[in-house]
């Protein structure tokens, strides 16, 4: 396992990292996620992704459970915030519900301090002054380290920076995007003038595009999968995804690695990506995914190349 700067910051995260979207209390209890949790920790894996939304508020406090068995220097949690409920402040980053909806994180998570909060997605209702004035007062009273975006535009990004040196706030360090290799453009192109800028790092989501790039529903949606619980998110499956997925996967079978282990180490090639969130179901799925790390240096120049045409 590498570790790799949060963009300019002294932060280190493991390349590869473990998230709780979707499975978290969907489809690991209390005891999965603590087995899964000390197999990533075991791996290499230094780094947990949460967010108030996931599960609503139930991911966080299975990893707070699993968390009591680690020490909390050795490792890096973070959580977002944007979700948090059915009131007309409970959503957004304003200043009431970003203070707020971290104090109920922490609580759930049963933590001090995450070292990684995100504003979830842009807030077009909420000055951007008064959302960098709340994470700047979050920073300094110590609930977190360094503070950051996901899904946002790489305008908005920009002016949060602009508008957190106007103020003397601190500003965002990192972004969470999605990328995989068949949603490249933003982290590719729209961020290219921030990383060196500002010194950005990336914690990306979603390397295998919600379980495509496994190569699991190249014929058809398995009973039990991810896009069979989660209806909303069978969008996402096309026939020209199917087609490159399958190309894909010949060049993997290749290379003597899975379909899923090529995609998740070509996302490891990125320079400009500090470390990719795996999600996992099982114990032997999170095994196989972290196993990509050692696929990432065998994809040479030509491999990319032919990886590239693939997709493209």
């Amino acid at each position: 396992m590498k570790y790799n700067r949060l963009g300019r910051a002294g932060l280190k995260l493991s390349e590869l990292s473990f998230g709780a979207w979707i499975t978290f209390g969907a489809q690991l209890d209390v005891a999965a996620v603590k087995k899964s949790m000390r197999l990533a920790f075991e791996r290499g894996v230094n780094f947990f992704d949460n967010a108030e939304a996931y599960g609503g508020g139930a991911a966080e406090r299975l990893m707070g459970e699993a968390l009591k068995d680690f020490k909390r220097s050795d490792v890096v949690v973070s959580t977002k915030i944007f979700w948090g409920g059915k009131g007309p402040n409970d959503k957004g980053l304003n200043r009431k519900h970003l203070i707020e909806g971290t104090y109920a994180a922490l609580e759930r998570l049963d933590l001090d301090y995450v070292d990684l909060l995100y504003c979830h997605r842009p807030d077009p209702e909420t000055p951007i002054d008064e959302t960098v004035r709340a994470m700047d007062f979050l920073i300094r009273a110590g609930h977190a380290f360094y503070w950051g975006t996901s899904e946002w535009s790489a305008a908005e990004i920009e002016r949060a920076h602009e508008v957190a040196r106007e103020l003397g706030c601190v500003p965002p360090s990192m972004e969470q995007p999605e990328y995989n290799l068949l949603h490249r453009d933003r982290v590719e192109k729209e961020y290219l003038p921030l990383y060196g800028r500002f010194g950005m790092g990336t914690t990306t989501w979603s390397p295998l595009a919600s379980g495509i790039l496994s190569g699991k529903y190249d014929h058809g949606i398995p009973k039990g999968s991810r896009l069979d619980r989660v209806e909303w998110l069978r969008e996402y499956l096309t026939a020209e995804k199917v087609e490159k997925t399958r190309a894909l996967g010949a060049i993997a079978r290749q290379l003597g690695c899975t379909t899923a282990q090529l995609s998740i180490a070509w996302c490891l090639k990125n320079p400009h990506v500090s470390s990719v969130i795996l999600g996992a179901s099982n114990e032997r799925q999170l095994e196989e995914n972290l196993a990509a790390a050692e696929v990432r240096d065998r994809l040479d120049d030509a491999l990319l190349a032919e990886i590239d045409a693939a997709v493209r």
